[in-house]
C-alpha cells in the first residue's frame, strides 16, 4: 500500500467537528460493534429496549416487532409515549431531541424510569443516524404525533399532529442504509430468540414477532417468568427435583431467582441480569448468591449430620449440575457497571443482599423439603468426589515421567517449529490417511498436525475423571498447554487458532459437534476470545486441460459447481470429494490450509443460553427430544444455502 503523506505542521484550521450524528455514521462500528448482520440487529435492539424499559416500570405489556416487505423494521409499544413538548434548553420538541441528539433521554436518573436496561442516551439517535429513513409515531395525551428523519438522522417531517386517539405508546419505523451495513437482511430467528430472552425476564409481557415477508410470526410470554426459562433450559435433562424460585425485594434492589439442579449434567450454569441486561461477566450479584448458596448447603448438611466426617464441600461441588437465573431491578442512583461495556454488575450493595437473600430462602427450602435436600447433598458429594478424583488425575499426570509425556505427544502430534503462539494454527485432522496429508501440505513454520483415531467420546455426559482417561482428549489438552475447565487460561495456548478439519459427510459433521462439544465444556474461552474454527474442505473441483495445461476451479456447494462449469467451459470434468484423503498434500493446502485462500467458519456463541440448551438437547440422551428438536429446527433442503452462509 502507498505511503499516505500526512502534514508536518497541523493547526486549528485541520480541527473538524461532526456535528449532529455525522460521527455516527462515520465510525458506526464505536457505537454498535460492527456493520456486519450483528451490528444490523443491534439497531433493533436498541429500539426493542426502549420498549423493554417502559414495560420494566410498568407502563405496557405488549410490544410488537414486524419485518416489513421493504426491508425496514418497526417495533410497538404501550407505553407512556415519548414526550412530545418543547424541551426549553434547546428549543425543539422532545422526540425530536432524543431521536437526533447523542446522550439524550429520560434514563440518567430515578425521576422517570425506577430502572431501565438504557443508560448512555445513544440508542435511538444511533438507529436514526445508520437508517435512510426514521418514523416515529407517538400515541399520547390523545393525540397522534408524527416526525420523520431521513439519510442519517435528518429531519424530513418535523413533528406534527395527525389525528385524535385513545392509544398510548410509541411506534418507531426504520429502514438500515445499505451504504453503511454489508447486510439489511434482519433474521426472524435472531429476534425471535432475542425478544424471548427479554419475555422470560418480563412476567406477563407478550412480545409478538411478525415477518411480513414470509408471513412467519411467532408470539411469547411467559406468566411465570425465569420459571419457565430454567423449565426450558433443561428440558432435555434429569432433574433432581422441580425448579425452586424465590423473589423479594431487599432494600431497594428486587430479586427474582429461579434454579433447578440435574443429576447427569456435570456443568454449571448460572445466567445473571440486572435490568435486563445480560451480565454475561457476573459481578457482585452473581458472588453473593454463590457465596449464600454454599453457606446454606454446608450448614444444613452439617446441622443434619450428612458429611459424616468428610471435609466442607466446595462451591463448585455444590454448583455442579446447577442451572440457575437470577434477574435484579436496581434504581439508577447505586447501579454500577464494571468496565466501559455492562458486562459485569459492580453495585456493590448487591453483593452482601444476595449472599443473604440465597441463604435464608435457600436454607428454609431444605428445611422443607428434606427429600430434596438428602438427594442433593449426595450428588454434591458425588461431585467432590470426582473433583478429588480428577485432581489425583491430574497430579499423576503431571508427576509421570517426562518421556512419557513426550511420547504421546510425539505419537500423534506434528508440532509446529514456531514458538510465536499467537501466529500458530493447531490442525486437528480426523483420521490418519488425512492427517498424514496435512503433514506434507502444511507450512511448518506455523501449522501443527493432530490426527484422530476415531470418534471422540461425547463429553457433555460423561465426567471429568472419565474425560481424562481418554486418550485422545488427554492428547487435545497437553498440545494446547493451558489446562481444562476452571483451570484453563486461553492466554497460555500454544495456538491462535485450533482448526477442526474433518471430511464433508455425515461422520464429519459428528465429529466436529463432538469436538466443539468438548471445547464448549472444557475450553470455552477459546471461543469466547474467537480461537476456535472449522475448516471448510470443498466439494467438488471442476477442470480440464487447455492446450495441455490444467485448468481448475474449486467449488463448496452445488451453487458454485454451476458457477466453475460455466467458468471452466465445455468439456469440464468434475471430481466429488468424499474425503480429506482423497485429495493430495497441494490440493489439501491450496483450498483448506492456506490462509491466503481457505475458508475458515469460526465457532461463536451469539446467545449462551440457547448454546447451552441446544448441546443439551443434540448430546443428550433422550432420543425423542434431540429428534423433535431437530424437526423443528433443521431444514434439509436448505444445507447448501447455509454452506454459502458461513464462508
Amino acid at each position: 500500500m502507498a505511503d499516505i503523506k500526512t502534514k508536518e505542521n497541523y493547526s486549528a484550521a485541520d480541527i473538524e467537528i461532526l456535528e449532529g450524528l455525522a460521527g455516527v455514521r462515520k465510525r458506526p462500528a464505536m457505537y454498535i460493534g460492527s456493520t456486519n448482520s450483528t451490528g444490523l440487529h443491534h439497531l433493533v435492539w436498541e429500539i426493542v429496549d426502549n420498549a423493554v424499559d417502559e414495560a420494566l416500570n410498568g407502563y405496557g405489556n405488549i410490544v410488537t416487532i414486524t419485518i416489513h416487505k421493504d426491508g425496514s423494521l418497526s417495533v410497538l409499544d404501550e407505553g407512556r409515549g415519548i414526550p412530545v413538548d418543547m424541551h426549553k434548553a434547546t428549543n425543539m420538541p422532545a422526540v425530536q431531541l432524543i431521536f437526533s441528539t447523542l446522550h439524550s433521554g429520560g434514563k440518567f436518573s430515578s425521576k422517570v424510569y425506577a430502572s431501565s436496561a438504557g443508560l448512555h442516551g445513544v440508542g435511538s439517535s444511533v438507529t436514526n443516524a445508520l437508517s435512510e429513513y426514521c418514523d416515529v409515531t407517538v400515541f399520547r395525551s390523545g393525540k397522534i404525533n408524527h416526525i420523520r428523519f431521513e439519510n442519517g438522522g435528518k429531519l424530513a417531517i418535523p413533528l406534527e399532529v395527525t389525528g385524535n386517539t385513545k392509544k398510548h405508546g410509541t411506534l418507531v419505523r426504520f429502514k438500515p442504509d445499505g451504504k453503511i451495513f454489508s447486510t439489511t437482511n434482519f433474521q426472524f430467528e435472531t429476534i425471535c430468540t432475542h425478544v424471548q430472552e427479554s419475555a422470560y425476564l418480563l412476567k406477563g409481557v407478550k412480545f409478538v414477532v411478525i415477518d411480513e415477508r414470509d408471513g412467519q410470526n411467532a408470539e411469547f410470554c411467559y406468566v411465570e417468568g425465569i420459571k419457565e426459562y430454567v423449565a426450558n433450559i433443561n428440558k432435555a435433562k434429569d432433574p433432581i427435583d422441580e425448579v425452586i424460585s424465590f423473589e423479594g425485594e431487599e432494600g431497594s434492589i428486587k430479586i427474582d431467582i429461579a434454579m433447578q439442579y440435574c443429576y447427569k449434567d456435570y456443568a454449571e450454569s448460572i445466567y445473571s441480569y440486572a435490568n435486563n441486561v445480560r451480565t454475561r461477566d457476573g459481578g457482585t450479584h452473581e458472588s453473593g448468591f454463590k457465596l449464600g448458596l454454599t453457606k446454606a448447603v454446608n450448614d444444613y448438611a452439617e446441622e443434619n449430620k450428612l458429611l459424616k466426617g468428610k471435609a466442607k464441600l466446595e462451591g463448585s461441588d455444590i454448583r455442579e449440575g446447577l442451572t440457575a437465573v437470577i434477574s435484579l431491578r436496581i434504581p439508577e442512583q447505586i447501579l454500577e457497571y464494571e468496565g466501559q461495556t455492562k458486562q459485569k454488575l459492580g453495585t456493590p450493595e448487591a453483593l452482601q443482599i444476595l449472599n443473604n437473600f440465597i441463604y435464608n430462602n435457600f436454607s428454609y427450602y431444605l428445611n422443607e423439603h428434606k427429600e430434596f435436600a438428602v438427594n442433593l447433598i449426595k450428588k454434591c458429594q458425588d461431585s467432590q468426589n470426582a473433583r478429588l478424583a480428577a485432581r489425583k488425575a491430574k497430579d499423576e499426570a503431571r508427576s509421570s515421567k517426562k518421556a512419557k509425556s513426550e511420547m504421546i505427544l510425539s505419537d500423534k502430534l506434528t508440532p509446529a517449529q514456531s514458538k510465536d503462539y499467537d501466529r500458530n494454527e493447531l490442525f486437528i485432522v480426523e483420521g490418519e490417511s488425512a492427517g498424514g496429508t496435512a503433514r506434507k501440505g502444511r507450512d511448518r513454520l506455523h501449522q501443527a498436525i493432530l490426527p484422530l483415531r476415531g470418534k471422540p467420546l461425547n463429553t457433555d455426559s460423561i465426567g471429568v475423571e472419565k474425560m481424562l482417561k481418554n486418550e485422545e482428549f488427554a492428547t487435545i489438552i497437553n498440545t494446547i498447554g493451558a489446562g481444562f475447565g476452571d483451570d484453563f487460561k486461553v492466554d497460555n495456548s500454544h495456538y491462535g487458532k485450533i482448526i477442526i478439519m474433518t471430511d464433508a459427510d455425515t461422520d464429519g459433521a459428528h465429529i466436529q459437534t463432538l469436538l466443539i462439544t468438548f471445547f464448549y465444556n472444557f475450553m470455552k474461552p477459546l471461543i469466547l476470545k474467537g480461537k476456535l474454527f472449522v475448516a471448510m474442505p470443498p466439494l467438488y473441483r471442476v477442470a480440464k486441460d487447455v492446450n495441455h495445461k490444467l485448468t481448475y476451479k474449486y467449488a463448496w456447494d452445488d451453487e458454485g459447481l454451476e458457477k466453475a462449469k460455466k467458468v471452466i467451459g465445455a468439456g469440464s470434468r468434475v471430481s466429488r470429494f468424499k474425503g480429506l484423503g482423497e485429495m493430495d498434500a497441494d490440493q489439501l493446502w491450496e483450498t483448506t490450509m492456506d490462509p491466503a485462500q481457505r475458508q475458515l467458519c469460526k465457532v461463536t456463541i451469539e446467545d449462551p443460553v440457547q448454546a447451552a440448551r441446544e448441546i443439551s438437547i443434540l448430546m443428550g440422551n433422550d432420543t425423542v427430544v434431540r429428534r423433535q428438536w431437530v424437526e423443528e429446527n433443521v431444514n434439509f433442503n436448505e444445507v447448501d444455502s447455509f454452506i454459502d452462509e458461513v464462508k
